[in-house]
């Protein structure tokens, strides 16, 4: 994934983002949506992303297991990829660049700067 492409994201899970929306900001990538997961309806099979998600980040320690399955289910309906880790600006690093999202992409090559392994 090219750095200059703008990524359009669903946040679940957490009442506040705090420091996290500046991270993703350095990464590209947008928040359309946060849904802090308290609602009962965000248990439902039948749930819909927000048009023009492209990435669902599930904040697993402040979420129940049947919203993350319907979070993740309505990705994989939606064609989103789906992204989970914990709520602080450490896990959400390492797990960008686990996902291939990493800051430092350098687009013309499509290969991490400092990272010896290839992001696709």
């Amino acid at each position: 994934m090219s750095i200059a492409a703008t990524v359009n994201a669903v946040i679940v899970g957490a009442d506040r983002l705090g420091n996290i929306p500046d991270l993703l900001g350095t990464h590209n990538i947008r928040i359309i949506h946060h849904v802090s997961g308290r609602d009962p309806a965000h248990q439902r099979r039948t749930l819909q992303l927000p048009s023009g998600t492209e990435l669902v980040i599930l904040l697993t320690d402040f979420l129940g297991h049947n919203v993350m399955k319907s979070f993740r289910q309505a990705a994989q309906r939606s064609g989103a990829r789906v992204m989970a880790c914990r709520r602080s600006v450490c896990a959400m690093q390492q797990a960008l660049e686990q996902s291939g999202l990493c800051a430092r992409l350098e687009p013309a090559k499509d290969i991490c700067k400092q990272c010896p392994k290839r992001r696709r």
